[in-house]
């Protein structure tokens, strides 16, 4: 009785087990994918979950690479810090999205004593330019990050309504 209960439970959770639809994020014209690196890494810029007429964009964590995957404006927290946000704003609107609706940032910095005050002020800035006027959860974590010239790397997520987005190709 136990073996044929704990197969109909087994049965029974794979009718109603429904996998979400889900699909990478790309924008390779503003930064390459990861594994394409000379030292490939395997993970997603971000990947969009489509979830009963409702659209999550989970942004993985991007800094201050360019096109090629190679580090640039090493040395210069601000420029890096603009770049690391062009490269999430080229992610979201791969998928018709912008940081309207954007709910959640994590900011992790490599010297957060040092560049939290610039941080902020362009992060200030930044949100000014995109006209928000409810902003984005955030924390903001010392980190040692993945390449030892970066100083930022920020990670993103957006909710949006599935018919208001894209048709899945980055095409609204």
């Amino acid at each position: 009785m136990s073996q044929l209960q704990t197969e109909t439970e087994v049965l029974a959770m794979e009718e109603t087990h429904k996998p979400v639809s889900k699909k990478a994020i790309s924008a390779p014209k503003a930064l390459n994918e990861a594994y394409c690196y000379d030292r490939p890494s395997s993970f997603s810029r971000g990947l969009r979950l489509d979830i009963k007429g409702v659209t999550i964009l989970i942004i993985s964590g991007t800094a201050s690479i360019d096109a090629n995957g190679v580090s640039i404006h090493v040395g210069d927290f601000r420029a890096q810090t603009k770049r690391a946000y062009q490269n999430i704003t080229d992610l979201l609107a791969s998928e018709g999205a912008t940081w309207k609706d954007v709910v959640r940032t994590s900011c992790f910095l490599r010297d957060i004593e040092r560049d939290y005050a610039a941080f902020n002020e362009v992060r200030t800035e930044f949100f000014h330019e995109q006209g928000l006027d409810i902003l984005p959860a955030s924390i903001g974590i010392q980190a040692i990050l993945c390449r030892p010239e970066l100083l930022i790397e920020m990670e993103a997520m957006a909710i949006f309504e599935s018919d208001r987005g894209s048709n899945g190709n980055g095409q609204k």
